[in-house]
């Protein structure tokens, strides 16, 4: 008969991709007798999982068809978890939506980083005289060199606030060494360490794990804190932590805005990330987070 077959590709950003490996072993027990097969984005992230045969980044899979589909027993996963009604409608989590897509049964799955011996060693690596709380403020994708249009430096649908940042460094830096990772077009805070060149994905988790606390976005470090078991706080905008969050964060959600006519452009998902200074509802950082109320929440949270 020949070997049988289990493909998923997995594309996406990195968040994506470490929600995907909370499924990594429920998937290998759903389809035991055979071989799984991952077509992914960020292949580091899932090498050390023995439940998986062959691991190949999106692009670079050369005589794939051949070797894995062309008269093969093979099925084949090559599925858009957003493009589920449970996603679109705010009621799955992105790792429910997938296992309603691969037929597992939903448990609650919580991704999960597997670090072995000699990456274990690049762990702990970022020594500061301070604990370090590390503070991402931007998310989503790097410029897009082909993209004539320039990055902005601020995305109201997932970043932190200007004003809320800088409030938040100016309550804590004595106390803490605060690492502001951003994005090289990301607005600048005073008295901060400034991060906004790309990091290799193992000195990023160093720094996610190096960290005495967290405060986070809807970006792929809340993910990552939570597939290494590290409670953080998460602030959201745009973006829902039913569908993207867990609840080890603390996650503090923006004030409900009072919209008018706003959405003209959105189809599937109300707010779109890109190109979308239109659609923004709020009039002041006021309207989106009370930042003295704000505060006073994190004291009670470093």
């Amino acid at each position: 008969m020949g070997e049988k077959y289990a493909i998923w590709h997995v594309q996406g950003g990195l968040g994506k991709n470490v929600a995907a490996t909370a499924l990594v072993n429920d998937f290998k027990n759903r389809y035991p007798e055979r071989k799984l097969i991952l077509v992914c984005s960020f292949p580091e992230l899932f090498l050390n999982y023995k439940a998986i045969d062959r691991v190949y980044s999106i692009g670079n899979h050369p005589y794939f068809y051949e070797n894995y589909i062309e008269n093969k027993d093979v099925i084949i996963f090559k599925h858009e978890p957003y493009e589920q009604t449970g996603h679109i409608t705010k009621k799955n989590h992105v790792i429910k939506s997938w296992c309603e897509l691969l037929d597992i049964k939903y448990q609650n799955q919580q991704p999960n980083l597997l670090i072995n011996i000699s990456q274990n060693q690049y762990l702990k690596k970022w020594d500061r005289p301070k604990p370090i709380l590390l503070l991402q403020t931007n998310g989503g994708p790097l410029q897009d060199l082909n993209n004539p249009i320039p990055p902005v430096a601020y995305e109201w649908t997932r970043d932190i606030p200007i004003e809320l940042a800088q409030s938040i460094v100016d309550k804590y830096s004595l106390k803490y060494h605060i690492i502001h990772l951003t994005k090289p077009e990301g607005y600048i805070l005073s008295g901060v360490e400034r991060l906004d060149t790309k990091v290799p994905l193992m000195n990023l988790i160093s720094l996610v794990s190096t960290s005495h606390h967290r405060i986070l976005i809807d970006s792929s470090l809340q993910h990552l804190s939570a597939a290494m078991n590290l409670p953080s706080i998460v602030f959201w905008i745009g973006t829902s932590p039913t569908v993207f969050g867990y609840n080890l964060h603390k996650n503090i959600t923006a004030k409900l805005p009072i919209k008018a006519n706003q959405l003209i452009n959105s189809y599937t998902f109300d707010y779109q990330f890109a190109d979308n200074s239109h659609e923004c509802p709020y009039l002041n950082v006021n309207e989106m987070y009370n930042i003295k109320e704000t505060l006073n929440s994190l004291d009670t949270l470093l």
